[in-house]
């Protein structure tokens, strides 16, 4: 899942402050989200799929090898 955010940063040319900031999601989230020790609850990642204009599904679809 963090892959596909990670994606999208590169894409969109933004960072990670930039999603925290616009989002309201702590940086710190995003970090522990990176790191394997946190996996976001829908309401943090609809916020994220809402700044990236993408569906929440495109989140919690499986990753394609």
């Amino acid at each position: 899942m963090y892959m596909k955010f990670e994606s999208l940063l590169k894409k969109r040319n933004v960072t990670p402050y930039e999603v925290s900031k616009s989002t309201g999601v702590l940086q710190s989230t995003l970090s522990d989200w990176k790191n394997g020790k946190y996996t976001p609850k829908l309401d943090k990642l609809q916020a994220i799929a809402n700044y990236f204009n993408v569906p929440i599904t495109y989140f919690l679809e499986e990753q394609e090898v």
